[in-house]
């Protein structure tokens, strides 16, 4: 009986053997091919992230020291622009697309053209600008509210004003601040009420300490009292 279980094990083992020599034979090519696609895509991506990527954000980070010199010293134009030696944002921007450098300089690039009154291109260059810090984005979200209300479009500004608003309410005096602006802009500018008074109970809802007295005082003037 033992005898019998061994032969009967014997015979699985050669045909599993059999099958697998047989499915070796007929795929060994495609095998071979799909291991080199592996091992060169690796190593690919070992190459490019090491020796073109790295020294690409090496060399942005360097280009940004000067430009945010310029900006910290309030020189819009130069950290934009650059002053011949060193570059700006905007050609970091060109330059070095895809780093971290070249999308920092994009949010830095919005903030200059607000300061020098150019809000068209203040919006083109926040937009361009991603990151998956809430709180940069708040700040961003705000800066577009911003743009766009002294451009007069001022129900883009009140979008962007909720959105800044909203991203991240933790930091709650920028988050109020913003929230305010929508509901006051809602309320005075776009002279829509409803939507102003559904805004300035969503203030002193959210953000009592920070802005509740100055909705509460909003919400008197447009007729709503002892908002809880």
């Amino acid at each position: 009986m033992a005898e019998k279980k061994i032969v009967q094990e014997t015979d699985r083992a050669e045909v599993v053997m059999a099958k697998a020599k047989d499915f070796w034979e007929r795929n060994s090519k495609l095998i071979s091919v799909v291991f080199v696609v592996v091992v060169l895509g690796v190593g690919g991506y070992f190459i490019y992230t090491n020796y073109v990527v790295k020294p690409k954000e090496e060399k942005a980070s360097e280009q940004m020291f000067r430009a945010e010199e310029y900006y910290r010293m309030d020189s819009a134009s130069l950290a934009l622009r650059g002053d011949g030696q060193s570059l700006g944002f905007l050609k970091i921007i060109d330059k070095y697309s895809g780093t971290k450098a070249g999308n920092l300089a994009c949010f830095y690039a919005g903030v200059c053209y607000i300061k020098l009154d150019d809000n068209a291109n203040a919006i083109k260059y926040l937009k361009k600008f991603s990151t998956d810090s809430k709180q940069a984005k708040a700040r961003a979200y705000k800066l577009m509210g911003d743009a766009y209300g002294d451009m007069g479009k001022f129900q883009d500004a009140v979008d962007y004003y909720k959105k800044s608003a909203h991203v991240f309410e933790e930091d709650k005096p920028n988050s109020s601040e913003a929230l305010f602006l929508a509901a006051y802009m809602t309320d005075r500018v776009l002279k829509n009420p409803k939507a102003a008074i559904e805004l300035y109970k969503e203030v002193k809802e959210k953000f009592p300490i920070e802005k509740g007295a100055d909705a509460d005082n909003y919400l008197a003037q447009l007729g709503v009292y002892n908002v809880n």
